[in-house]
């Protein structure tokens, strides 16, 4: 894995205009990230997404949460999404991406104007649903990227354009590929 100096907050700033000019329709999967063990990553070209497990193969459901009264797997945070313009920022090389923890990286604006909670977004024959709950960075986030970098994306602007990423669940069960397009479902699918 490539080392890369932690930026500061100037150069962290200074990426903020590129990051605003994604997508606010129609994204791009840009990678798919599956965790099958605690600090291990496996980048896929192609994945499944489930109703009960997630992403097929990664960890979130037995791992659970400590953010549900009995530890289970909180439904909420079953993917979680990061915009790939601010994990470029971040990150600096694209092999250093998977460290972030997240599973989908899509070139598409995650702003809280653009896809509020409870927005739906097809991606391949899937179909995921925005939750309500905050992605906010962890230790290991700020271990992997620096200081900085967590306090830019929870910073006022940061966490409007939800730089650290959001949460969804699974409505629609499909299959996913890395260059499938993002974009927004007009009405609701019911999650079965």
């Amino acid at each position: 894995m490539l080392q890369a100096e932690y930026l500061s907050m100037m150069e962290l700033e200074a990426g903020l205009d590129y990051i605003r000019q994604a997508s606010k329709d129609h994204g791009t999967l840009k990678m798919i990230v599956c965790r099958p063990n605690v600090d291990e990553r496996a980048v896929l070209q192609e994945g499944r997404l489930d109703l009960l497990e997630g992403l097929v193969g990664d960890t979130w459901k037995v791992r659970g949460s400590r953010h549900t009264p009995d530890g289970s797997a909180n439904l909420h945070a079953q993917i979680t999404v990061m915009n790939a313009r601010a994990i470029a920022l971040l990150a600096q090389h694209e092999e250093r991406w998977a460290l972030a923890g997240d599973q989908l990286y899509i070139d598409f604006d995650l702003s809280e104007d653009n896809i509020p909670p409870g927005t739906q977004l097809a991606i391949g024959s899937a179909i995921i649903e925005v939750s309500a709950q905050p992605h906010a960075g962890c230790k290991k986030f700020s271990d992997r990227f620096g200081v900085e970098a967590i306090k830019f994306a929870n910073s006022l602007e940061g966490k409007r354009l939800h730089l650290r990423g959001i949460n969804a669940k699974v409505v629609q069960a499909g299959v996913i590929c890395v260059e499938d397009v993002v974009k927004k479902i007009d009405g609701k699918v019911q999650q079965n």
